[in-house]
This record gives structure tokens, C-alpha cells and sequence, in this order.
């Protein structure tokens, strides 16, 4: 996926349709005198609907479509037919992606299985025709209901990406190295930081058959919280992620410093990030002889960690096995 179509965020405005007038229609036929009423119900108006398609990886067909109107209801007729209710318009988004009043900030829903359905601006209901008021003591009403409006305003949707896996690190720390490794993934790969600007998915297929999905969220830099680097953009996506990889490269001057300064930049932008099971692995490893792999275990004594290179394979098997685990670990 090219870089700059993925889009996590958008804004759009979504009217649905008004509900359809009843009818006052009164019989008349002949040989039927004082035929009374006979005016149908107005058609209700179309709803705006959010449905998850797996398929889909971005918001992006909504960039350049941020107006959506559903069709009004028709009124009612004579002898009590009902107007035909108005259009609805769908909007496919991707699994993960969150609705909220863009006024208010409520979250309105959150899609995360395919085909499912919500209703985000509801359509009026088609007022109701005149055979609805007929009574013994006003036997011929000339009067029905006005159909009700339709709601309008502006909605925000948000893509956090679905993932089990979230790699979690400082630029250049090897992650979309990793992710290109165990993957079919193809992120861009350079040497120079901030190479990632989105958010990377990659299916890594286990023993088996069996698979589980791997984000490289872009880098983290101290102060990201705070907006800096890029900041929150890319925070939300880790919400997802069933658990945490954490990743220092070999070459870093202090392990157990940068361990620490991603956890509390995480901790800083929402706590419950850190009830998440984590784990952390040395890349780059392929730089570091067993004494020196020896030296940083005693540094991470108390940090489960492991040690892995991306270049040479060292490491991913095992790496596969220990994410394995933690997964479906019993809660």
C-alpha cells in the first residue's frame, strides 16, 4: 500500500431522509357514497449505515467524499398505500473502525466484524395517513401526520488498526526489518529514521497452518505524547494490539533506558497500555558476541527479553514460538 493512502481519520457529513407525509385521501368511488378515509402511511427516510468490510485496510474513499445524503421517504396515497421508504446509503470501512459525534466527541459505535451494520444518522419516520385518526365521533379527518426530519451533522471516523501484535520502538530500531522477515509485508526500508509513516500489517504464518497479524507502528521518540515526532497519530493503533513487542537495537548506548522511556511515553499517553503483556526482544543482535549477549542479559535481568537478527534469521523461530504463547495464554 502506497504510503499516503492510508488514511485513519476523517471527517464527513451525513444527513439521513426525512420521513414522508401521511395522506388524507379520502374514498371516493361511485356507487360508494361517504367512503371515509383511505390515506396511507408516508414511507420512513433512508438511514445512513457503517458496515465493516475485512477487506479493506484505509479510510481513504472517504477523503474525497464528505458529504452523504439518504434518499427521503414518499408520502402516502389513496386507498392506505404506504410510500416507499427512502434510500439508504452504506459506507464500507474497515474492522476497527470507531464513530464518533465530531460536536460532541460521544463515541457513537465501533465496527469490528465483517458485514456488521450501524445505523449512524437515523432517517425520519413517514407521518401517518388519515385512516389513522378515524373514530366514531370523527368519522372523515382531512388531516394526517407530516412525516418527521431526518437527522444531519458531522461525524468522525477512525481507523485503529487490528492487530495481535504491535512493534513497539524507536526509529530505526529494526521493526519493519522484522515485520518484512516473518511476513509477506513489503514496508519501506531505509537507514535513516522515520522511514515508516503509517502504520504496516503483516499475516505471519505459524506451525500448522495457523497465523497471527503483526502492526509496525511507526517510531516513538521521547516526548511523543506530547505530540512530538508524530506523535499521537500512531498511539492509537497500539490500543489494538492484543500485545506488545517492545524492540532496542544491539547498538543502543543503554537497553534498559530506552526499555523504559517507550514504556513511560506509553504510560503518559494511556495507562491501561501498560496492562497489556509485553515482551521485549535485542534486534541487530547479529552486531553483539556472547559475552557481550551475556552483559546485556545481566542489564534486562528482570525484563523477559530475547535476542534476535533480522538479517540472519537468528532468533525469529524461536521469537514465533514465544508470541505463540503469550497469545493464547489463558486470561
Amino acid at each position: 500500500m502506497a504510503e499516503n493512502n492510508f488514511v485513519d481519520y476523517v471527517k464527513i457529513f451525513c444527513r439521513s431522509g426525512n420521513g414522508g407525509p401521511g395522506s388524507a385521501h379520502l374514498r371516493r368511488e361511485k356507487y360508494i357514497p361517504k367512503g371515509g378515509p383511505d390515506g396511507g402511511d408516508g414511507g420512513r427516510g433512508g438511514h445512513v449505515i457503517i458496515k465493516g468490510n475485512a477487506q479493506m485496510w484505509t479510510l481513504l474513499h472517504l477523503r474525497y467524499q464528505r458529504h452523504i445524503f439518504a434518499g427521503h421517504g414518499e408520502s402516502g396515497s389513496k386507498q392506505c398505500s404506504t410510500g416507499a421508504n427512502g434510500q439508504d446509503i452504506t459506507i464500507e470501512v474497515p474492522l476497527g473502525t470507531v464513530a464518533k459525534d465530531a460536536e460532541t466527541g460521544e463515541i457513537l459505535f465501533e465496527i469490528t466484524t465483517d458485514g456488521e451494520e450501524q445505523i449512524i444518522v437515523q432517517g425520519g419516520r413517514g407521518g401517518l395517513g388519515n385512516t389513522h385518526f378515524k373514530s366514531s365521533t370523527n368519522q372523515t379527518p382531512r388531516y394526517a401526520q407530516p412525516g418527521e426530519e431526518g437527522e444531519e451533522g458531522w461525524k468522525i471516523l477512525e481507523l485503529k488498526v487490528l492487530a495481535d501484535v504491535g512493534l513497539v520502538g524507536f526509529p530505526s530500531a529494526g521493526k519493519s526489518t522484522l515485520l518484512s522477515v516473518v511476513s509477506a509485508a513489503k514496508p519501506k526500508i531505509a537507514d535513516y529514521p522515520f522511514t515508516t509513516l503509517t502504520p504496516n500489517l503483516g499475516i505471519v504464518s505459524y506451525r500448522d497452518n495457523q497465523s497471527f497479524i503483526m502492526a509496525d507502528i511507526p517510531g516513538i521518540i521521547e516526548g511523543a505524547h506530547e505530540g512530538k515526532g508524530l506523535g499521537l497519530r500512531f498511539l492509537r493503533h497500539i490500543e489494538r494490539n492484543s500485545m506488545l513487542l517492545f524492540m532496542v537495537p544491539a547498538d543502543s548506548k543503554d537497553h534498559r533506558k530506552e526499555y523504559f522511556i517507550l514504556l513511560s511515553e506509553l504510560e503518559k499517553y494511556n495507562p491501561e497500555l501498560l496492562d497489556k503483556d509485553r515482551f521485549l526482544v535485542i534486534s541487530k543482535s547479529d552486531f553483539l558476541d556472547d559475552e557481550l549477549k551475556a552483559e546485556v542479559s545481566r542489564e534486562l535481568h528482570d525484563i523477559p527479553h530475547d535476542f534476535i537478527s533480522s538479517v540472519t534469521n537468528t532468533g525469529i523461530i524461536n521469537l514465533k514460538d514465544i508470541i505463540w504463547k503469550i497469545l493464547n495464554k489463558p486470561h
